[in-house]
């Protein structure tokens, strides 16, 4: 009987706790009212370029060709191979096309033939023309027939001795000779090929390289074609020859942006044991105009994203997301090109959790 009086007046505790004006606590409160972190900010720094970009080269011959034939015909001697040393002018390949021979005889026929011709007709015309001093022995229409007709023999007759000295000219094109001093890098032919004039995009017969002297190509970015110093030297190493710096001048530059946006200079090696081969990379140091000034950041300051890159400015208190270009990187500082200003501010180490226009503490 007690047991039940003490169920029946917890029941009714518990009723009347439920029926009261108390509202339940909210734990979470605490965490709402919690301020986020402040961000880490860094300070845009304007200062002097560094004295050189550092920049990749590569070696090329300074003069190159590709070798085809200007006629069809077969290959009847190659007297050059892989790694020979030719002089301008020297024989490489002597081509045979039998026809060709036929045209050339043909050609000297029809020369002789005309030249002949226009003998026959300068003969008659001058008998005709010493005739006509006898009055009423030769009319004028006679003589005039005759001088017509020698100036048209004479016509064709130079005009076969051209057809001849053409057909000869490509006779000669049977002998391929090189066009400057230089080394044969590829050989693609041998005796009996028919070969034939070809493109661009065709395998040549022979690549000649002039390597006595070499260019050393780099691609300098839009952003520093204005700041390179034309007149001071470059200092370069070759990655196959460690330890070996050489120094020498710019020698040429395009003045003008290839398709990857990058203008480029040429600086040209003397190459005067051999040991520099077309081809070899480079690590090239160029010069930069002094009084030059870059916008630095701090490294962690750059936010990249698959689609851009960018720094997060804090202006008026609010986030602005400023799309930059890096340029020269350092130990705790990269060069930027954008819309910043020296000594503003930008968020280090931000995320891309941050918007535009977010409110920064």
């Amino acid at each position: 009987m007690k047991y039940k009086i003490v169920l029946l007046t917890a029941i009714s505790c518990l009723f009347y706790a439920c029926s009261g004006n108390q509202k339940p606590v909210d734990m979470t409160a605490g965490e709402k009212t919690k301020p986020s972190a402040a961000h880490e900010l860094g300070t845009v720094t304007e200062k002097a370029l560094s004295s050189s970009a550092r920049l990749p080269g590569q070696l090329k011959p300074f003069n190159e060709v590709n070798l085809f034939p200007r006629v069809n015909g077969f290959v009847k001697q190659v007297y050059v191979d892989r790694g020979s040393i030719v002089k301008k002018g020297q024989l490489l390949v002597t081509l045979e096309a039998p026809e060709m021979q036929s045209q050339v005889q043909a050609a000297d026929s029809r020369y002789l033939q005309a030249q002949e011709n226009a003998t026959a007709s300068k003969e008659k015309y001058q008998r005709l023309k010493e005739a006509a001093t006898e009055p009423g022995s030769v009319s004028p229409l006679d003589l005039d027939n005759a001088s017509s007709r020698m100036k048209a023999d004479a016509a064709i007759a130079n005009s076969e001795r051209s057809n001849v000295a053409s057909v000869r000219t490509m006779l000669g094109y049977l002998n391929i000779r090189a066009p400057f001093d230089g080394m044969i890098v590829q050989r693609n032919i041998s005796p009996g090929a028919l070969v034939a004039p070809g493109k661009a995009t065709d395998q040549p017969m022979l690549i000649l390289q002039d390597t006595r002297k070499l260019r050393l190509q780099v691609d300098i970015p839009e952003d520093y074609v204005d700041k390179v110093d034309l007149k001071n030297p470059v200092q370069f190493t070759f990655n196959a020859m460690p330890g070996q710096q050489h120094t020498a001048k710019i020698s040429r530059s395009a003045n003008a942006l290839g398709s990857m946006r990058q203008e480029a200079i040429e600086i040209d090696v003397i190459n005067t044991n051999g040991q520099l081969k077309p081809g070899m990379y480079a690590e090239v140091h160029i010069p930069m105009l002094s009084g030059s000034k870059s916008l630095l950041i701090p490294n962690t300051a750059i936010v990249r994203s698959t689609e851009r890159k960018y720094v997060v400015a804090v202006r008026n208190g609010k986030a602005a997301l400023v799309d930059v270009k890096e340029g020269l990187a350092g130990n705790d500082s990269t060069e930027v090109f954008g819309n910043l200003k020296a000594n503003e501010k930008v968020i280090i180490n931000a995320g891309d959790n941050i918007r535009q226009d977010d409110k920064i503490k």
